[in-house]
């Protein structure tokens, strides 16, 4: 299977089965494009019509240059990758590698859009104690096998709220991770209403990453992140933030914020984001119920669609002037990136990966905590629940009917589980209009990587 697309003055060819890109001229897109359902003289005949101005000789060269690349399988090459599906997560049963800690069932801030409704996921307020996330430490290291690597990330409601036992979680797994052979990387994410210097000191000394909750424009940001009297959290937080990432000199952080069709044209938003300092950015479309006024409607689908092609184009700019930012969801590997069983086999929530309630209940990750149903078990006992993690663990790429003939199948492994399930009732289901995103945002980076390339030559 191929894909192919214009973008940004690029005629872009992709071959799905053997990852190839290639970068091509008018006359070979066109050819390419009926390659394999038009016999050799009547492809040149129909090309000859129209180009008039490109050489017969020419044109057969072309062609014999796109039978070269399918000879060597880098166009129309054969998928032979779906009897690998689920082989990764067989191999790695058992094997824990990453935990989200739970360790505040609250906030401070009562953003309506939350997903957490305000941070109590659904249920009762509460903060974890060190016992309990001291117990998830002991119980990530026992379950991850020889992996080395092992990442905690300190999730809520917010964790500042509970900073002082975030800080004693840390304190004991970097007591322990010689011992047992180990290397905690640690992610903070924070709203950062209770940031301060402390914070910003203890965050850039132990935090692998902080993630940052920013939705750009105040009166984009103000509208929905609000504190419980109604006052916006704009004013306060920006120029914490803007302290805590000039003091990490370098280090792993993003600003995360959430765009929902109150602001479509989220690109004002990164562009504002831009303007104050920030370089790491991510902008995430809304999750939130079909009906609810937050929505992403079909009517705002092609204005996200064309912001997504305007950044593409504004972060080219700002490359080849020197002054690059990063956008999460183009950040794209074509040579080194995830190894195909990774990409056919999903992020690994529910096996790899489990989130952790305050009382030390496991869930597959943090959009299911609070949904009783997907709870796996506790960190003392186990995972008891085989059978939903079971249908974690079945899911892959070709697991998912909608799937199988999908052109961006390999680089989005079959999506998130947890919008399939709110969406369709199953983690087997597909979130159509997230999927149609997600082809805009991988179209978007390759062509990055395309016109980057172009600037190397």
């Amino acid at each position: 299977m191929i894909h192919q697309y214009k973008m940004g003055g690029h005629n872009i060819v992709m071959d799905i089965a053997s990852g190839s890109i290639h970068e091509v001229d008018d006359v070979t897109y066109d050819m390419i494009a009926d390659y394999k359902n038009t016999e050799h003289d009547a492809l040149i005949a129909a090309m000859r019509e129209k180009y008039p101005e490109t050489p017969a000789e020419e044109l057969s060269e072309i062609y014999d240059a796109i039978g070269e690349l399918t000879e060597c399988g880098q166009l129309f090459a054969e998928d032979t990758f779906a009897p690998m599906a689920g082989e990764l997560k067989a191999r790695t049963s058992g094997v824990v590698k990453a935990l989200c800690l739970h360790v505040a069932h609250t906030c401070n801030l009562n953003c309506s859009y939350c997903f957490a409704s305000q941070g109590r996921f659904h249920g009762e307020r509460a903060l974890m104690s060190f016992e309990t996330g001291k117990r998830a430490i002991d119980f990530l290291v026992e379950n991850s096998g020889s992996r080395r690597n092992l990442e905690v990330d300190f999730f809520g409601g917010e964790p500042l709220l509970n900073w002082d036992v975030v800080k004693q979680i840390v304190e004991y797994a970097r007591s322990i991770e010689k011992e047992a052979g180990k290397n905690f990387r640690f992610t903070l994410t924070t709203n950062g209403m209770l940031v301060d210097d402390e914070v910003i000191e203890y965050s850039n000394r132990e935090m692998h990453n902080v993630v940052l909750s920013l939705d750009g424009r105040k009166e984009v940001h103000d509208r929905f992140r609000k504190d419980y009297a109604g006052n916006g959290s704009y004013d306060v937080i920006v120029p914490k933030f803007q302290r805590f990432v000039e003091a990490r000199g370098g280090k792993n952080y993003y600003m995360r914020g959430t765009f929902t069709h109150a602001n479509p044209d989220y690109l004002k938003d990164i562009e504002t984001m831009l303007d104050l300092g920030f370089t790491e950015l991510s902008m995430e479309p809304v999750v939130c119920a079909p009906g609810d006024p937050m929505a992403l409607t079909e009517e705002d689908f092609p204005i996200v669609c064309e912001q997504y092609e305007k950044l593409a184009e504004l972060m080219d700019k700002r490359r080849r002037e020197g002054r690059p930012f990063t956008f999460y969801h183009y950040m794209i590997d074509l040579e080194d990136g995830p190894c195909i069983y990774k990409r056919i086999s999903g992020c690994g929530s529910g096996t790899e990966y489990m989130a952790v309630t305050p009382w030390g209940d496991l869930y597959p990750c943090h959009q299911f905590v609070g949904e009783e149903r997907f709870r796996l078990g506790d960190i003392w006992k186990g995972v008891d629940n085989t059978a939903v993690q079971g249908e974690f663990a079945a899911c892959n790429v070709y697991a998912r009917e909608e799937c199988r003939d999908c052109w961006a199948r390999l680089y989005c492994a079959g999506g998130c589980a947890a919008n399939a399930y709110h969406a369709t009732g199953s983690v087997r289901g597909v979130y159509e209009y997230g999927c149609r995103l997600f082809k805009k945002r991988l179209e978007c980076a390759i062509m990055l990587k395309v016109a980057e390339a172009d600037g190397e030559e």
